[in-house]
């Protein structure tokens, strides 16, 4: 199964972004999977977004913190499915 996100990486010290589409297996151990239904994009996500390493120190990363929906899969103790 595989999600869009905006995808941020650091190559030679250049930074790129662009909308990719990432496997589901790719994500960290306690992650959670979201069905979104409402987001937005904050200051400290543009900042992100444009490789500012005052607000993310480690690249690859997708930006984005801002949103509402349902929980389809957590394996974290601190976010259930209802």
């Amino acid at each position: 199964m595989t999600y869009k996100a905006l995808h941020v990486e650091e190559i030679d010290g250049k930074f790129t972004k662009e909308i990719k589409e990432l496997s589901l297996e790719e994500l960290d151990k306690n992650d959670i999977l979201i069905r979104v239904k409402y987001s937005a994009l904050n200051f400290k996500d543009a900042l992100s977004a444009s490789g500012n390493k005052g607000v993310t120190r480690e690249f690859p990363h997708t930006p984005g913190i801002d949103a509402s929906g349902i929980i389809e899969r957590s394996n974290s103790s601190k976010f259930k499915i209802i």
